[in-house]
This record gives structure tokens, sequence and C-alpha cells, in this order.
């Protein structure tokens, strides 16, 4: 069985493209924070979502960095080279659902996003 299901937060604004078949796809990243360990907090765990079609367009119309969100998915392992042949690799989840958790983006700001320490945010 491959099931796995996250509930965290968007680090950055969902990206959407299309693939050349005209296929919606829009990748995420989420911070989904981890249980304490002696009393101390622990960093969050990062992990990339894809999502496809229709549910990709509507993450990339609804959500933006520092909204919840509770994903469903299977989790898969990438491999490729780039363009100086260098082998890339990387494992992500393939979301088939995508719940919104907060209310819907409105033209002010995102609801408040926990502090992450210098360097402990992706990108």
């Amino acid at each position: 069985m491959n099931t796995i299901q996250l509930i965290g937060r968007l680090t950055q604004d969902p990206e959407l493209r299309y693939t050349n078949g005209g296929t919606a796809t829009t990748k995420l990243r989420l911070a989904v924070p981890r249980r304490k360990r002696n009393g101390e907090e622990q960093p969050p765990v990062y992990v990339d979502v894809v999502t496809f079609d229709k549910q990709a367009e509507a993450v990339a119309e609804h959500l933006e960095k520092g909204r919840r969100v509770a994903v469903t998915g299977r989790l898969e392992y990438r491999e490729w080279k780039d363009q100086q042949d260098n082998p890339h690799s990387r494992h992500e989840v393939i979301a088939d659902q995508v719940e919104f958790m907060d209310p819907p983006k409105q033209n002010g700001p995102a609801p408040a996003q926990p502090d992450y320490a210098p360097g402990e945010e992706p990108y």
C-alpha cells in the first residue's frame, strides 16, 4: 500500500504549469510540523507535492504561501539527469486530494505563518 496523508502550510505560492499535452500541473512545497521531542520544538519536514488537471488549477487559483492544506496521495521517487548529465533524484507526493483548511484567499494578506529560523525555509 502506498498512501500518505499530510497537513501543513505552503512555503511558497503554487506554481501552475501545463505539460506539452496541455495537462495542468501544480507544484506545492509543504512545511509539515513535527511533535515536540523531550519538550523541545522540532523543525518542520518539507515535502514536495504535485497536483494535476482541475485540482492543479483550483490549487493555483485559491492557495498562496502560508495557507494550510491537508493532502492525501501517494509517494513517488523520480530520477533524471540534467543538461550536464549530472544525476538527480527526488521523492514527492502525487496528490489525489487537496483539502483547503483556511478560508479562501482574498485581496488581503495570508493568515499568520509560523516563524522559521534562518535557513530552515527552502528556496
